[in-house]
């Protein structure tokens, strides 16, 4: 098994290397989606979370309210922290039970947006990061998004830098430019992630 963090400033297209990953076969372990599984109603996920953050946290039929938690914890490092300690453990153990059951042979890939910020990188064989410039990232997450420029620009403020993600990358796959070119990056990067994996 080779194990592959994948990770990548919000905006710089993560997403779409996931889908064209899996396309060639690797086995997706989305941090994301399973922080989203691990707080839906009825969890202890969600009632740790309603026991930091209060019931305003929540939607009137009892699911997260995501926006309202995020106005909390994104203009708040501590109240950030404090819901990362909550989701973090639990999605560490699902993520562990999905590599399990992905099989010895199997080119596992962990989408794991915050991988440089919580210091990650040794937990995988190998690390690639998606990269795009600022500015290609702001334009997206508000031409595509929706988002306003100020809520952009705190999201990216949020993250690691785009040095400090490049300075844990074994492979970058540079994401400026069009889909098509994406996807003859990705095909690269797959043959390599295949030598790897033979290669032991």
């Amino acid at each position: 098994m080779l194990k592959v963090g994948l990770t990548g400033g919000i905006g710089a297209g993560k997403s779409e290397v996931s889908r064209l990953l899996v396309g060639h076969g690797a086995v997706l372990i989305d941090a994301d989606r399973i922080a989203r599984e691990v707080v839906e109603p009825g969890t202890p996920g969600l009632a740790a979370v309603v026991e930091e953050f209060g019931a305003g946290v929540l939607t009137p039929d009892g699911a997260l309210d995501r926006p309202a938690l995020g106005a909390v914890v994104f203009a708040d490092p501590d109240r950030l922290a404090a819901l990362n300690a909550i989701v973090h453990p639990l999605v560490r153990e699902r993520s562990a039970e999905l590599e399990k059951a992905a099989g010895p042979d199997s080119v596992v890939v962990h989408d794991v947006p915050l991988l440089t910020e919580n210091g990650l990188a040794p937990l995988y064989d190998l690390v690639v990061v998606v990269d795009a410039a600022p500015e290609t990232q702001l334009d997206r997450l508000v031409r595509l998004r929706g988002m306003t420029e100020a809520d952009a620009r705190a999201r990216m403020a949020a993250q690691a830098t785009r040095e400090q993600r490049r300075a844990i990358a074994d492979l970058v796959i540079d994401n400026d430019g069009p889909v098509g070119e994406l996807a003859d990056r990705v095909r690269e990067v797959w043959a390599e992630l295949i030598r790897r994996a033979e290669a032991g």
